[in-house]
């Protein structure tokens, strides 16, 4: 099992009539810049430990569990609406960082987040870390019909439990999930995770922590033009960090390549991209120690 080397606390934090759980390392300090970290699809805020623990200065660490993910409820909703995501955190700093700047980090669906959220708000930014963060393909107004139709066909079938996230009858069986999902994953931070990952049902097996309704497409088109406008509003120093693994050329299959996404990029003012060697998607599980250290050199 893995060695925690830095503790951390649960809080409950009421934002949107949700009880937002939040994981939260260290304690606040009138000379501490707040670490906010986001995570991504699928996964929960405890997934952070090990980057935490690799970090070679104590810092106040906020990381919540977004909506319907671990601890956090999903608020009885069939299908997740992105926008959310930035009130969710909108409301977040409200709470931990009302009148002061926050440093940022969000990992995949995370990332995206938070280059949207620090083009809304880029005066509640200090600086910016989007780890594989990378957007989605492009898209056009002719698409619409089929994807309106898309996200009413995958209610159904949510409706009708064919998205049903697998259970495990051990705890050890979810962690050879996640070491299937990502074959870097020692069998120490496989274990740890996993019980952060999944919990207990009434059957006595082990549920994954993320609602099903997460994997209903979603009902609107992603448009780059507005996305675009929205990262040229980015006022602060921008970290991308991409993973050696070429993770887009896997999912999208040349439909949205990583040089797209880096001519996307181009519109951030302030932007600096860096590469982490033998890591894929998961980097912050991969490489936690190359990644502290790229964390915390920029900020």
């Amino acid at each position: 099992m893995y060695q925690v080397k830095r503790i951390s606390h649960s809080e409950f934090v009421p934002i949107r009539n949700l009880q937002y759980h939040v994981q939260v390392w260290g304690e606040p300090s009138p000379d501490k810049t707040p670490l906010v970290i986001v995570h991504g699809w699928m996964d929960v805020a405890a997934s952070y430990q090990f980057v935490v623990d690799a970090l070679s200065h104590e810092h106040y660490v906020i990381a919540p569990d977004w909506r319907g993910y671990g601890l956090t409820p999903s608020g009885g909703v069939d299908n997740f609406w992105f926008p959310d995501y930035l009130a969710d955190l909108e409301f977040l700093l409200d709470h931990y960082a009302p009148n002061s700047q926050v440093d940022l980090v969000g990992h995949s669906m995370g990332g995206n987040v938070a280059m949207l959220y620090a083009g809304v708000r880029p005066e509640r930014i200090r600086r910016l870390v989007n780890l594989e963060g990378f957007g989605l393909p492009a898209t056009t107004p002719v698409e619409a019909p089929g994807r309106y139709a898309h996200w009413m066909d995958d209610l159904k079938k949510l409706h009708r439990g064919e998205m049903a996230l697998k259970a495990y009858d051990t705890l050890d069986g979810v962690a050879r999930r996640l070491m299937k999902t990502n074959p870097r994953l020692g069998a120490d931070k496989a274990n740890w995770l996993a019980q952060h990952w999944a919990q207990q049902n009434a059957q006595g097996q082990w549920a994954i922590l993320g609602d099903p309704a997460h994997k209903v497409s979603h009902a609107q088109l992603y448009r780059v033009e507005e996305v675009q406008a929205i990262y040229a509003r980015i006022s602060m120093p921008v970290l991308m960090v991409e993973a050696s693994d070429d993770s887009m050329g896997q999912w999208w299959k040349g439909k949205f390549t990583l040089a797209e996404h880096h001519e996307r990029l181009k519109v951030v003012p302030q932007l600096e991209i860096a590469r982490i060697e033998d890591a894929g998607h998961m980097l912050h599980h991969d490489q936690p120690q190359a990644l502290a250290e790229l964390i915390e050199r920029f900020l």
